[in-house]
């Protein structure tokens, strides 16, 4: 049997433990990066911000359920693949987890990229006087590029160091972020709108070259732009709308599902059901602090409508430029509560941990699937070789590097209108997890062996599988999420079939990853080798 798969066995070792897991959850659905750069474009919603946040947890935790599940019947390395391919099939697994965690993740190096620059780069720059460089980060493409070509530097240097290292860094990245979070949040608790107001003013020009007066023209371009989003209310249509956004931002607790083959204990289902639960309920419950901090001080209204005049400008839908000349990052408006630079400069540094810790899991949960694919010979062999040092698949790292450089390129140059495919990046991978999460459903019924000898089989309710209700309330969460970016009856999120460039961009990818499976299958029929026989047996770790 073992001579269906390139080796024996994977040769990944379990070097995290649930502690590690948890923190990699936490900063997958990581409030300062994904979350305030969300919020920041979400200001055009009818729906509170709080209440969406509140509601999208509750389903969203369904999700955890779902992959808590999975990880403790098939705790395997590459997670969705694996999973999808030995329950649905070949075809769908890699071509649903392959375009999920692979090709679609090329997309968001740019995106992770431009995060880099607003909340490392441009604040440090600024506190510490460069306002030229800062500025050439902030509002221009070559400063994009240049931000995406260090962030794919940084994450491969993490990702080559090993799982072990890299966890190291993610617990410093977690407490040295935390303590920066916990100084933001006092600052704006202590702080007034009136010390906020002259803050604002003073620094703007200071670091940043603003003209005086700063304060009310963003008030004027946000109004223009149409800014509008409550910190909470709305009817509940209104705030269902929100989330189709906001999940951008907090989809992820599951992200390191891929991972488990290499995490201690992870046939645990209540330690898998914590380390991601824990990760969701801490950061909803961060969110909203830090949302309720913002809309006493800085106030929410002006927080919204800075929002609305940096990116509506940023989008090209008005000439007019932000009086306030970089992305409004919460956290450099609480610095500016403070005249000590020292104290501006801690703030600013140790937020900026939030992205260090995060930042691999751009390439991280992705590799593993590329080495999970190549271990089941989808791919060529030299794909699935670890390092014997750190038990990274560098190979596989590297067919993530090369085309992203192209993507990131295309992004911050906006080719072909590069730039109105963000949401892609969402709507493809939630594609996925609907494909896992019918795979949930259907577990106990069509591998009822498999099941039946699992952690999970005594939990039920009313005689159904726990796994089944948690993935039809996940599943039918998910599809009322893939209606709305598709279809987008409201106009809202600018992707679907209002944007064919967005659908042409996604069918593509998908074409991409059959091309790959059906093509690699028929190879590997011409030396002996049967793929349905290698993807009805699950892989030794």
């Amino acid at each position: 049997m073992s001579d269906l798969f390139v080796r024996k066995a994977t040769g990944l070792v379990r070097s995290w433990s649930v502690m590690d897991a948890f923190v990699y959850a936490l900063f997958s659905i990581n409030l300062i990066t994904l979350g305030l750069y969300s919020f920041s474009q979400m200001y055009y919603f009818e729906g509170g911000m709080v209440n969406a946040l509140i509601v999208s947890a509750l389903f969203i935790f369904f999700e955890v359920v779902v992959y808590a599940a999975l990880i403790s019947v098939m705790p395997r390395s590459g997670g969705d693949y694996v999973w999808q391919s030995r329950i649905l099939g070949g075809a769908v697994g890699f071509i649903l987890a392959v375009t999920g965690w692979w090709f679609i993740l090329w997309l968001w190096v740019p995106l992770y990229g431009d995060m880099f620059r607003h909340i490392v780069l441009v604040p440090i720059l600024g506190v510490l006087g460069a306002k030229d460089v800062a500025l050439w980060f902030a509002g221009t493409q070559n400063g994009a590029f240049t931000a995406s070509i260090i962030t794919l530097a940084i994450v491969s240097l993490f990702i080559t160091l090993g799982m072990k290292t890299y966890a190291r860094i993610q617990k410093f990245s977690f407490y040295g972020g935390m303590l920066g979070l916990l100084i933001v949040i006092v600052l704006l608790l202590t702080g007034s709108p009136a010390d906020f107001k002259a803050g604002l003013e003073s620094n703007a020009t200071a670091m940043f070259g603003a003209a005086p007066g700063v304060y009310d023209a963003t008030v004027t371009l946000g109004t223009n732009a149409g800014a509008i989003t409550p910190f909470s209310g709305g009817s509940l249509s209104a705030i269902f709308l929100v989330i189709p956004y906001l999940v951008f931002f907090n989809l992820w607790p599951n992200w390191g599902a891929t991972l488990y083959g290499e995490v201690r204990g992870a046939t645990d289902f209540k330690r898998n059901v914590a380390g991601m639960g824990s990760a969701l309920a801490v950061t909803t419950v961060l969110a909203i602090i830090l949302l309720f901090a913002i809309k006493k001080t800085i106030g929410w209204d002006f927080y919204v409508q800075a929002g609305g005049a940096w990116w509506n400008y940023a989008w090209g839908y008005s000439a007019d430029a932000p009086a306030f000349p970089v992305w409004p990052y919460p956290a450099l408006l609480a610095s500016f509560l403070t005249t000590n630079k020292l104290v501006q400069l801690i703030v600013v540094v140790l937020m900026s941990l939030w992205w260090f810790g995060w930042s691999g899991t751009v390439f991280l949960s992705s590799t593993r699937v590329i080495f999970a694919a190549a271990f089941d010979r989808l791919l060529p062999e030299k794909v699935a070789e670890v390092d014997e040092r750190t038990g990274t698949p560098i190979n596989a790292l590297l067919m993530m590097i090369v085309p992203s450089i192209i993507v990131a390129y295309m992004f911050a140059y906006n080719i072909v209108g590069f730039q109105a495919l963000t949401l892609c990046s969402t709507l493809v991978i939630a594609v996925t997890f609907l494909g896992t999460t019918i795979s949930a459903i259907v577990l106990p019924y069509t591998k009822p062996d498999l099941y039946k000898a699992s952690p999970i089989a005594k939990y039920n309710v009313l005689g159904i599988p726990l796994i089944t209700i948690a993935g039809l309330i996940f599943g039918g969460f998910l599809v009322f999420l893939l209606y709305q970016w598709i279809f987008d009856p409201n106009a809202l999120y600018g992707i679907g079939l209002k944007n064919m460039s967005s659908i042409i961009y996604m069918l593509a990818n998908y074409l991409l990853a059959a091309v790959i499976y059906f093509g690699f299958k028929a190879y590997r029929k011409s030396k002996g080798i049967d793929l349905n026989k290698v993807q009805a047996e699950i892989p030794v770790e």
